[in-house]
C-alpha cells in the first residue's frame, strides 16, 4: 500500500536542508512514496528544490501564490520559465485567488492568476489551485482559461453544490487533514457527490493536520490517516482506495505508475 502526497510545503516545515530531507524519508517509511513539494514563495523555490535534489521521489510545483501578488518580483515569469525546464517540476502552483486575507486588490490577483494559467497552457502543465472565499471568480476564470492538462482544487473547502458545478471542468478535488474533522460537514457531503476517480489527497503540511495528530505540526507522514478516514467514508478497503488515489495522482501529474 502506498500514498501520494499531492501538496506539501516542505520548505515551511523546517528551514534546515537536512531536516527537510529527513521529513521526506520519514514519509516514505510511512508509505508515502511520492510527494509534490509546493512553492510557498517563488523567492525560496530554488533553495528548497536544491535541498531536495537527492530525493528523487519528491516532485515540485512552481508558481506565484496570491499572497505574493504585491511583490512577485520583476522577473517572476523568467524564474518560472527556467524552473519548468528543471527535472521533476511537474505543475504550476499553487496559484489562484484569496479574498479572505485581501492580498492586494482583486484585479491584481485575477491578472496574476490568469497570467499563470496561460503559462501552464504554454508549458502543457497542470495547475494547483488555491481558492479562499473566491469560489465564483475561480470557477468563472477556469471556465475560460483552464489549461488542457487541467487542475486540482487543492485543500478543497467549498460545498457539494460547488463541486457539482466544477465537475464539468477538467478538475480534480484534493482533500487535506481537515476532512477528518467532525464539523467538516461540507467536505463530507462533497465526497458523497464525487466520483472516486476525481479525488486526490494531500497533507498540506505543515497545516491542516489530521484529527489523529491534533496539536502537532503536520507532516507528509501523517497522510495515511486522511486516507484511512476517506476509505471509511467511502466504505472501501484502505488498500483498494490507496491504489486508486495513487493512480489518480500519477495520471493527473503525468507520471508513470
Amino acid at each position: 500500500m502506498q500514498y501520494f502526497d499531492t501538496h506539501a510545503h516542505i520548505g515551511l516545515i523546517y528551514d534546515d536542508p537536512i531536516e527537510q530531507l529527513i521529513v521526506t524519508q520519514t514519509a516514505r517509511q510511512a508509505g508515502v512514496n511520492r510527494i509534490v513539494s509546493i512553492c510557498n514563495s517563488l523567492h525560496d523555490f530554488g533553495s528548497v528544490y536544491e535541498n531536495l535534489k537527492s530525493a528523487d521521489f519528491v516532485y515540485h510545483a512552481v508558481g506565484v501564490s496570491p499572497s505574493e501578488v504585491q511583490n512577485p518580483g520583476k522577473n517572476w515569469q523568467e524564474i518560472i520559465d527556467r524552473a519548468v525546464r528543471m527535472p521533476r517540476v511537474i505543475a504550476i502552483g499553487e496559484i489562484g485567488l484569496d479574498y479572505y486575507r485581501k492580498f492586494g486588490d482583486k484585479k491584481s490577483q485575477i491578472e496574476l492568476f490568469v497570467s499563470q494559467l496561460e503559462l501552464a497552457t504554454k508549458y502543457d502543465l497542470p495547475v494547483i489551485i488555491h481558492n479562499r472565499d473566491a469560489g465564483q471568480d475561480v470557477l468563472d476564470i477556469l471556465r475560460d482559461c483552464l489549461p488542457p492538462k487541467g487542475g486540482v482544487l487543492h485543500c478543497y473547502s467549498e460545498n457539494a453544490e460547488y463541486a457539482r458545478k466544477a465537475l464539468d471542468l477538467n478538475l480534480m478535488f484534493s482533500f487535506a487533514g481537515n476532512l477528518t474533522y467532525r464539523n467538516a460537514r461540507n467536505l463530507h457531503e462533497t465526497v458523497d457527490v464525487l466520483p472516486v476517480e476525481r479525488i486526490l489527497i494531500e497533507s498540506e503540511s505543515p497545516f491542516m493536520v489530521p484529527a489523529d495528530y491534533r496539536g502537532k505540526r503536520n507532516m507528509p507522514s501523517y497522510l495515511p490517516s486522511t486516507g484511512r478516514f476517506l476509505a471509511g467514508m467511502l466504505e472501501m478497503d484502505e488498500e483498494e482506495l490507496s491504489a486508486i488515489l495513487w493512480q489518480n495522482s500519477c495520471s493527473f501529474f503525468g507520471l508513470d505508475l
